[in-house]
Parts: C-alpha cells; structure tokens; sequence
C-alpha cells in the first residue's frame, strides 16, 4: 500500500509560481512512475505529468508544455511540481498519483495509488 499526500497549493496571481510536493510512504516509491493529474471544476480529471522510476522520461499535457515541471528525489521519496506562469484556467485540484510499474503514463487508468489532492487557484 502506498500512501501519498500533497502539499504547496494555495492562491496565486496570473504569471505567478507554485510549487506542489507529494510525499509518498512505503520503500518502493524509487521503482513507481509518478503523475500529476488535475481537475477543474466541473470538468473531468485530466493528465498534467509524469515522471519514470528513474526521471529518465517524462510527459507533459499540451496545455502545460514549457511552463510546467514535473521531478522527483527518490531519497527523499517525493515528486515535485514547479509551476511556472500560471493562468486562471490552471486552477484545479491537483492529484498526485502513483504507478506500480517503472514505466510512466499519461492515463488515468494507469495509476494505481492517488493521494487527497491540493486546491490551486489562479486570480485573474
């Protein structure tokens, strides 16, 4: 079992940064893929990242593609998302989700562990 829990949401002007951590428990956290997924209100989740075992590939979401990015210490067992110049349409609640396979993925279906989520809010 793998529990994983955010942090570093908050309210945020347009163009400005955040930075989201999600810790994980359990010691094969450096074998998993990890993701970031979001959803908007009244919207569906969506993909936002995803990071392999290794950080060696990784995946970004057209919408979020050279202002978004996704890491990860597995000494420490947390992935990270940098979130640069954000827009109103970024606010969301952002998941971090686990994989039990190295190998990363951009579907929801492929992630078997989901931590509570973080709220971001972005003000025009």
């Amino acid at each position: 079992q793998v529990q994983l829990v955010e942090s570093g949401g908050g309210l945020v002007q347009a163009g400005g940064s955040l930075r989201l951590s999600c810790a994980a428990s359990g010691r094969t956290f450096s074998s998993y893929a990890m993701g970031w997924f979001r959803q908007a209100p009244g919207k569906a989740r969506e993909f936002v990242a995803s990071i392999s075992w290794s950080g060696g590939r990784i995946y970004y979401a057209d919408s979020v593609k050279g202002r978004f990015t996704i890491s990860r210490d597995n000494a420490k067992n947390t992935v990270y998302l940098q979130m640069n110049s954000l827009k109103p349409e970024d606010t969301a609640v952002y998941y971090c989700a686990a994989r039990t396979s190295p190998v990363a993925t951009t579907t929801e279906g492929g992630m078997d562990y989901w931590g509570k989520g973080t709220l971001v809010t972005v003000s025009s």
